[in-house]
């Protein structure tokens, strides 16, 4: 296995070997895709509670969401932008194939100091001319993986949901990936030095060590080492099917899982416009939520941002 893997790994290319660099170094995006449910629970969670709604409503999140769109896009300039949702965070075909699917989340899938300010969030959105992209029964990774499919790169994801890595191609779709030290930009250069993948091959990574974080199981035994050999032996979970090396409960578990963990990419969505004639694109409402909500200055940073895209 050993010889096998190291194969895979020089075949991959350079790339590989090239250090870990900032994201500030890439080509500047055609398109930027913001996964939305997962930057609000991170606007929620990492900004103080102590912002508050001149009512006295809770605007952590919204604040936090707004200042962060508007930042990414001032720094990357994108032609375009689009920001993704979970219309469905926990698919039912998604549970039946793998009951333990984010089951630990049921409980409070959303918190309830968060959920008055999503209405908020979307409408403040549309206000300033941002497109907002769901379907029912899907969650915004699967939106994402649908839409790089028919956008022109180079695209930029932003997104803390590692599961977004197996869309990565070279440096023409990566991931903008917070994480405690700032964002990261991740290519497959990156993914191969943190996991010693391919990153297109996250997915079967995944599939095989489990996710707590998602509520998959894993293969017994199939740690962090064992997952990479494997998926650079044999290429894909496909690949390791057909070579018939599991027993049968594990290859069934394969095959659902297969189905589950990949983002979906052939939805049938239409390409958003990604960016308006004019920002704000609805002033007077603008001003409303601004004055309301006590948002008018984050509102104003996000409109200048978006005026500032490349035409």
């Amino acid at each position: 296995m050993a010889a096998s893997a190291t194969s895979a790994i020089s075949a991959a290319g350079p790339a590989i070997l090239k250090p870990q660099w900032s994201y500030h170094d890439s080509a500047l995006p055609e398109w930027l895709l913001v996964d939305g449910s997962s930057i609000i629970f991170r606007a929620f969670y990492g900004v103080p509670q102590t912002n508050r709604a001149p009512d006295g409503a809770l605007i952590n999140a919204l604040r936090g969401f707004l200042d962060t769109l508007a930042r990414r896009i001032d720094e990357r300039k994108p032609r375009y932008v689009a920001v993704t949702t979970d219309e469905d965070w926990r698919p039912d075909w998604r549970v039946e194939l793998i009951p333990s699917y984010k089951a630990h989340r049921t409980a409070e899938p959303v918190p309830h100091a968060l959920e008055p300010q999503i209405p908020v969030i979307m409408d403040s959105l549309d206000a300033v001319g941002v497109d907002v992209v769901g379907l029912d029964d899907y969650e915004a990774e699967d939106i994402i993986a649908s839409l790089v499919t028919k956008v022109e790169p180079p695209i930029e994801i932003l997104s803390g949901d590692r599961d977004l890595f197996s869309q990565i191609r070279d440096r023409e779709i990566v991931v903008l990936y917070p994480e405690k030290t700032g964002l990261t930009l991740v290519d497959e250069a990156e993914v191969a030095r943190r996991y010693g993948i391919p990153g297109r091959s996250y997915s079967d990574y995944a599939i095989l060590r489990g996710d707590p974080s998602d509520g998959l199981p894993g293969l017994a035994g199939v740690g962090d080492k064992k997952a990479a050999d494997l998926v650079r032996r044999y290429g894909s979970i496909q690949g390791m099917l057909d070579a018939k090396i599991f027993r049968s409960a594990d290859a069934e578990y394969l095959e659902r899982a297969q189905r589950v963990v990949p983002p979906v990419r052939d939805l049938k969505i239409k390409v958003p416009r990604g960016r308006r004639e004019r920002y704000p694109e609805h002033p007077r409402k603008v001003e409303e939520l601004g004055t309301r909500f006590g948002v008018g200055g984050s509102l104003k940073r996000l409109s200048e941002a978006l005026s500032k895209m490349p035409g």
